[in-house]
């Protein structure tokens, strides 16, 4: 069983390239006899994206990550973020838009490729970089049968990467299948990794403990926002008190 460590994710990455796995992108995966395509989708926190992207990049491979547009988790309008969507961009890996349907309550179908490519734009001139993928963010069955096509951006949840590459995901911090098992055997030459990073860390931890960590430390989060636009807020209120 993996654990959600950044060294365990170190050991999957030694495992793929001992079993000559390129690591590839959506746009040159073509070519290659064994290929892999990682993926992230940033739900919950981009300072845990970074440290994957660290991470990553020491261990010479690239990926992908996909950032929500609307969320109320971050804001990648802001400064901080669209630094730290620079940084991991920065680092060699590529940045999408992970699409949240749930937003448009009452779209159709019809409507959906002009709502991401109007969304990926927004990212794009946000971030001062082109987007080029997408991922949806809690997908219905219906959108991940149809196959969408969207003028310009390549799905990751298209036919080609969904059904003709083995998908393997870490959703609910749970992976459905073994993943390390799977890589060993060398059964498919062509992997597709969906990991987020918000559950890896340093040491090992429950799924109860990981939320209850993240949900505290809101607290201080706003605190330091706070700090940033108020003078001199120790004097009304001491971080130890929050």
């Amino acid at each position: 069983m993996m654990q959600f460590t950044y060294a365990a994710y170190r050991e999957l990455i030694a495992l793929l390239k001992a079993q000559n796995y390129r690591f590839c992108g959506y746009f040159d995966h073509e070519g290659a006899d064994k290929r892999v395509i990682l993926r992230h989708d940033i739900d919950y926190s981009m300072e845990r994206a970074v440290k994957l992207a660290q991470v990553e990049q020491e261990e010479g491979v690239r990926s992908t990550y996909f950032a929500l547009l609307r969320t109320d988790f971050y804001n990648p309008a802001s400064k901080h973020m669209t630094d730290m969507l620079q940084q991991i961009r920065g680092m060699g890996h590529e940045v999408g838009l992970h699409f949240d349907e749930v937003a448009y309550e009452g779209c159709s179908a019809e409507e959906l490729p002009g709502l991401i490519r109007r969304e990926a734009k927004l990212l794009g001139d946000i971030c001062d970089f082109p987007i080029r993928c997408f991922s949806m963010h809690r997908p219905n069955r219906l959108t991940l049968e149809k196959d969408l096509q969207v003028e310009g951006l390549v799905n990751s949840y298209g036919q080609e990467f969904f059904r003709d590459f083995k998908y393997l995901s870490d959703s609910r911090r749970n992976w459905r299948e073994p993943v390390l098992d799977i890589i060993r055997s060398g059964q498919y030459d062509k992997l597709h990794i969906l990991t987020h990073a918000f559950w890896y860390g340093e040491q090992e931890e429950t799924i109860h403990t990981a939320v209850k960590r993240f949900v505290r430390s809101a607290n201080l989060d706003r605190y330091d926002q706070m700090a940033q636009n108020i003078r001199s807020i120790e004097e009304l209120v001491r971080k130890d008190e929050v």
